[in-house]
């Protein structure tokens, strides 16, 4: 029977030491939940965040088909930890899901702070950066293309405690991004959207730049986690160096 783990720590000896910070927030009861075979000494779990589910510990085709009551959308991205999990998994979906390769990015403080700073102010004219107060998680909310900077954040008062970002402007208008996808104790998993008709001018690189400059700041680390080879580009662009690719999988109809 699957469950939700009350103490989402007993099950980090099922996922190692997996190097990423979307699963650590789960493991750490920032953000998420995990759930298992067993309340109190599971032998599989999921942890479950926003679009992402990561599977460890022994192959349990439950587990692999279940979606937590809290995943209202119809699209889901699971991380296997094996290849036994891929297995189960297309086994279970068949032609409904889609395998694919994600990109992970060392955890490492490897950024030069006067770099960043020329990045976050190539911005071209006549566009703005602006943190994201209310005015603009409201705005964001409410439109299609922003709506991953905040989604993970039940409100405003959750976002101003545990998130942080920024949004290029043109005028009052916000059309670019970067922002927490969610957090951790010691950092943020980091967001960009670019609405599609501002596209390739330079706004998510810019953003992305003050983001991590911000982080620096305050002593947090951003980590990047590409869902393509464009998105990896970006990252080394801002000083992000490959770890390793992985195995996705995509289900649009969960």
């Amino acid at each position: 029977m699957i469950c939700r783990l009350n103490q989402p720590g007993l099950a980090a000896p099922l996922f190692g030491d997996w190097p990423e910070t979307i699963l650590w927030s789960c493991l750490e009861g920032v953000m998420g939940e995990v759930w298992g075979d067993d309340h109190d000494r599971p032998r599989s779990a999921m942890a479950h965040l926003g679009d992402f589910c990561f599977f460890a510990g022994a192959p349990d085709r439950e587990l692999a088909g279940f979606r937590p009551p809290e995943h209202r959308k119809p699209y889901a991205l699971l991380i296997p930890q094996n290849d036994a999990w891929a297995a189960c998994m297309e086994e279970i979906y068949g032609t409904r899901v889609r395998r694919f390769t994600r990109y992970a990015t060392k955890k490492e403080p490897s950024f030069s702070p006067e770099r960043l700073r020329v990045l976050a102010d190539s911005l071209p004219n006549p566009y703005t950066i602006r943190n994201i107060d209310r005015k603009l998680y409201d705005q964001c909310s409410k439109m299609e293309w922003s709506r991953d900077l905040l989604g993970q954040f039940s409100s405003w008062e959750q976002f101003c405690h545990l998130g942080l970002g920024f949004c290029v402007l043109l005028g009052e208008e916000p059309v670019s991004g970067a922002s927490s996808f969610s957090r951790y104790r010691e950092g943020i998993e980091i967001e960009i959207d670019t609405r599609p008709d501002h596209q390739r001018r330079g706004l998510a690189r810019a953003c992305g730049a003050r983001l991590i400059l911000e982080c620096l700041d305050r002593g947090l680390y951003p980590s990047w986690d590409a869902h393509t080879a464009a998105s990896l580009a970006l990252a080394e662009q801002l000083g992000y160096r490959l770890d390793h690719p992985y195995t996705a999988f995509e289900i649009t109809d969960c």
